[in-house]
């Protein structure tokens, strides 16, 4: 199968985002890996793991220590902290107790992308792996802090947050860099449309030295809407591949059920199993 002009695009959500890494176990499981892959925060960590070609460890990593209050602790969060413990996840996690390959990762031929926010601009940001090198965990780690709940990372001079603020599923990115076949996994359902938040208000509160945050948040649902009708006409017309849950997924951004994020999980390596003869045909 030539895969030559073929990007894989990764929605994040959260913890919903076990569903892509259920997806991802069954493609690493048939030998599937992309050239091109793009990822928005948890999303880019299940791409990262996808990188380095270690099949288990995003299940690893997000469901055994989901009830681990280094991982995941609201007192934390109402002592002034973070509700997710970002120093274990991506320090002690990747360093200590399930290491990350950072030798085939950074070996591997894989363009690989991370969408991150800049809270000065607003303005969606794409960092490529190899452009990074050593510094490709903080960006990682910019690309999955969610305002209000998780601290701006500083690095090389910007001010960086969730990337799904600025650009939730970057398929213009993919479109741009001169794809033309494009696969998403998404961790909503067909229909799903974004309602206005009133974050965007509580921003200009809250981060007052950032205009650009609060701007983005503002403008998000629109540009998520937009971007998923874009996505629908793309597939009515064949010109994109979409692998999403059938309904919305039992578990939320935040979830510390391990049964429903273990379910989560097995229907996404099960809706890829059933979609996977159609993407076959897609992609030759």
């Amino acid at each position: 199968m030539d895969l030559k002009g073929s990007g894989l695009i990764l929605e994040g959500g959260g913890l919903r985002g076990v569903y892509t890494s259920g997806v991802l176990r069954f493609f690493m499981d048939k030998g599937l890996f992309f050239p091109y892959v793009i990822g928005v925060s948890m999303g880019a960590c299940n791409a990262a793991n996808y990188v380095s070609r270690q099949p288990e460890r995003n299940r690893i990593v997000n469901i055994r220590y989901v009830n681990d209050s280094r991982y995941l602790s609201y007192l934390r969060l109402l002592a002034g902290g973070e509700l997710f413990g970002m120093d274990f996840i991506f320090d002690t996690i990747p360093h200590s107790l399930v290491p990350f390959d950072y030798e085939t990762f950074r070996n591997s031929e894989v363009r690989c992308i991370t969408v991150a926010t800049d809270c000065v601009t607003g303005e969606a940001l794409y960092f490529e792996k190899n452009a990074l090198g050593e510094e490709y965990l903080p960006v990682l780690r910019a690309s999955t802090c969610i305002p209000f709940i998780s601290r701006p990372v500083r690095f090389n001079g910007l001010i960086l947050m969730d990337g799904g603020i600025s650009d939730s599923v970057p398929i213009g990115k993919s479109i741009r860099d001169g794809n033309t076949k494009h696969v998403l996994i998404l961790t909503r359902p067909k229909g799903y449309r974004k309602k206005p938040s009133p974050l965007s208000r509580i921003a200009r509160l809250r981060y007052p030295r950032f205009p650009g945050l609060s701007h983005a948040l503002g403008r998000r649902h629109a540009e998520y809407n937009e971007t998923m009708d874009c996505i629908d006409r793309m597939e009515h017309k064949g010109e994109a591949f979409i692998i999403r849950p059938r309904s919305d997924l039992p578990v939320g951004r935040i979830e510390r059920s391990k049964v429903k994020l273990y379910t989560t999980y097995d229907q996404g390596y099960e809706d890829a199993e059933k979609a996977f003869e159609r993407l076959t045909r897609y992609l030759e």
